[in-house]
């Protein structure tokens, strides 16, 4: 492993420590679509959107659901400040399929007060959570 590049990765939610450590490749999803980085990627600050955060060390890959943040990418280093993050034994997937039917059931309601923005992150969340699992 010891010539593979590898890149310093700080994930921080507002209650701890996520990550911190090295990979050699970083998958997740943006505003502006899905990005991977390697080590050496050129400099980057981007809003991170519901999405499973993949991490690589070599051979081992990480799964992760993030609920959305942001994140800056530096030469040797990326620091991701997530909303939340959970690892995929953290998630329960019952209860993340039970939180995606609730907002496809709002969505298909066509309510006129109900609040699409919201309903449409709960869903994206609750996708994030059971992709990560999978």
């Amino acid at each position: 492993m010891a010539d593979l590049q590898t890149i310093k990765l700080l994930v921080n939610t507002p209650d701890r420590v996520f990550y911190h450590d090295d990979a050699t490749f970083v998958e997740l999803s943006t505003s502006e679509g899905d990005i991977g980085v390697y080590p050496g990627h050129i400099p980057l600050t981007a809003v991170v959107v519901p999405c499973v955060l993949s991490i690589h060390n070599g051979n081992d890959v990480k799964k992760a659901a993030v609920h959305g943040g942001i994140i800056e990418i530096l030469k040797d280093k990326i620091t991701i400040l997530a909303e939340v993050a959970e690892w995929s034994d953290e998630i329960d997937v019952e209860r993340a399929n039970e939180a995606r039917l609730r907002a496809e059931k709002r969505l298909a309601s066509h309510d006129s007060n109900l609040d699409m923005v919201r309903a449409e992150t709960a869903l994206k969340r609750s996708l994030a959570r059971i992709k990560a699992v999978n």
